[in-house]
């Protein structure tokens, strides 16, 4: 594996394997690289889980950070973002992570870099790392994939969590279902529609996605959402009693999830900030070792069994 930019690149073995491996870091830690490292962190949009969980789980490897903002760089002098990544390499960055508002920029910068670039969300493009993240505490809870049911719910149409969870989890043999306004929906992610009274009885997994109000025109959305479209008290009442509820945060409160749920029992929000780390480091091991960086770790290479 030489770059991490789309689910849509990766078979079912890669992302059980990367599972695997993020769940042993996760239970058995990992020591750091013995030589030094640089990796270079371009964020052009805001990040709090993103940014942050690149950063301690590059500092947990022992890589040095390149820390970036787009405000404080040659960037407000008219420098584009090849030029800029380019520069980070030049200097000896081994590993890129780019978040962008531009859907692709992560895939065209594969085509011109000589280090592996990790995409950390490209406008409504992919968010691949979340989605690892995701499967992990999807892995933790049930075990497997194969037939579960897994519902999306909200802002569909502009999210690149989205996407990326749907490309990966139908690839892994999961059943997966979209709910939520029906202008929100998007047919060219090709996952059938739910209404979220049937959706939150049928799902393994309540998968809900926050509103991206600053990709829409105004607030107004939000205005009675819950009640129609969110995760109410009464509707995470009817839900399966082992069924576990997620969600990418940032959260808005009380419009796409009640607020007492968000660490309710059944809630694995903050679990999946937690596997954030480890998710990637999986990655940023499993890159530089493409890239013949090695590390000589001793945990047990084993594959996450889906059935």
């Amino acid at each position: 594996m030489k770059h991490f930019v789309s689910m849509k690149h990766l078979t079912a073995e890669e992302l059980l394997q990367l599972v695997q491996l993020a769940t042993d870091i996760q239970a058995q830690g990992v020591s750091g690289y013995r030589e030094q490292l640089f990796a270079a962190n371009l964020f052009f949009e805001p990040s709090t889980r993103t940014k942050m969980s690149f950063t301690v789980a590059e500092r947990k490897l022992g890589l040095e950070v390149l820390d970036f903002a787009a405000e404080a760089s040659s960037v407000t002098k008219g420098e584009t973002v090849y030029d800029t990544a380019k520069t980070l390499q030049s200097i000896g960055a081994s590993v890129l992570v780019i978040r962008h508002p531009e859907e692709h920029t992560a895939a065209m910068l594969t085509e011109k870099l000589d280090i592996p670039v990790i995409n950390a969300g490209d406008g409504k493009g992919e968010h691949p790392t979340q989605c690892l993240l995701d499967l992990m505490t999807i892995y933790q809870e049930y075990g497997r994939f194969k037939d579960l049911k897994i519902v999306i719910a909200g802002d569909i149409r502009h999210s690149r969590v989205a996407r990326s969870n749907a490309m990966a989890l139908r690839n892994l043999g999961a059943q997966v279902f979209a709910a939520g306004k029906p202008e929100w929906m998007d047919e060219s992610i090709g996952i059938p529609v739910l209404d979220m009274d049937e959706a939150v009885e049928q799902c393994d997994v309540m998968m809900l996605l926050r509103i991206q109000f600053e990709r829409h025109e105004t607030k107004r959305e939000a205005a009675g959402y819950l009640e129609n479209y969110g995760l109410t008290v009464e509707r995470e009442k009817r839900m399966q009693r082992h069924a576990i509820i997620m969600h990418p945060a940032p959260v808005n409160r009380g419009i796409e999830i009640d607020d007492s749920l968000v660490e309710a029992p059944r809630s694995r929000i903050f679990r999946q900030m937690e596997n954030g780390v480890a998710a990637r480091m999986a990655v940023i091991l499993t890159l530089l070792e493409g890239w013949g960086i090695k590390h000589g770790y001793n945990l047990d290479k084993r594959e996450a069994v889906n059935s």
